[in-house]
């Protein structure tokens, strides 16, 4: 008698086993991963000094050290203080934000200082006639200092992660990020600065100020010209 040909399993028994191979496995990953988030909220509830992962801070950091002096020939003629909401969303290309992905919500708050340079005032930029009644002054435009933005009023708002972006954060976190949100803040308020017309104001607080000290030493007829910008 001839064997019996072995009976072939149907295509749908054998996706069964290869899923249930590859099941739990991944059940094991999706299980690893909530464990952790569930230890990492619960640790964040705990108190101080019981928390086994809770931070110590000590500043270890030397002395300051002076490099270098310089002298500022600059008059701060105005000063505008600013606040921004960076909303930063970063997606993964092929994921969904619940499982790969970040948004933040931060807010910058820095001021800006607008200035005249009288460091560039050439020869010839103060004129006075003959008998000293009458001064001219040739001045440049006022100009934006860089944004200074204030650590201690500017801070993350919200943030809302992915489950795999929540997992990576519980071993390691990533200065990068802050740094991106303060250099995007700055330069936020740097452009509402140049578009605030605070540079205009400078230019009239300078006038008035050189008016004002140049009638108190005497003079009468007081002519404040700017160069065209």
């Amino acid at each position: 008698m001839k064997p019996a040909p072995p009976q072939e399993t149907p295509a749908p028994a054998r996706r069964e086993r290869r899923w249930g191979r590859l099941g739990v496995p991944l059940l094991l990953v999706a299980a690893t991963v909530a464990i952790v988030l569930v230890v990492q909220n619960g640790l964040h509830m705990l108190p101080h000094w019981l928390n086994p992962f809770a931070e110590d801070t000590k500043d270890r950091s030397g002395p300051a050290l002076l490099r270098s002096v310089r002298d500022m020939h600059r008059y701060q003629a105005a000063s505008g203080d600013f606040q921004v909401v960076v909303d930063l969303d970063k997606e993964a290309k092929y994921l969904p934000g619940s499982l790969r992905g970040r948004r933040t919500l931060f807010i910058g708050q820095g001021s800006v200082n607008a200035y005249v340079d009288f460091s560039r005032l050439g020869s010839g930029a103060i004129t006075v006639n003959s008998d000293r009644t009458a001064a001219t002054v040739r001045l440049p435009h006022a100009q934006l200092d860089s944004t200074n933005l204030d650590p201690k009023r500017s801070y993350v708002f919200s943030t809302q992660r992915g489950l795999f972006d929540r997992f990576g954060d519980f071993f390691s976190s990533n200065p990068n990020d802050q740094q991106q949100l303060y250099v995007l803040a700055s330069q936020k308020i740097q452009t509402a600065a140049q578009q605030s017309g605070l540079q205009t104001r400078a230019d009239q607080n300078t006038r008035t100020m050189l008016e004002n000290m140049l009638r108190a030493l005497g003079f009468k007829t007081v002519t404040i010209q700017q160069a065209s910008q």
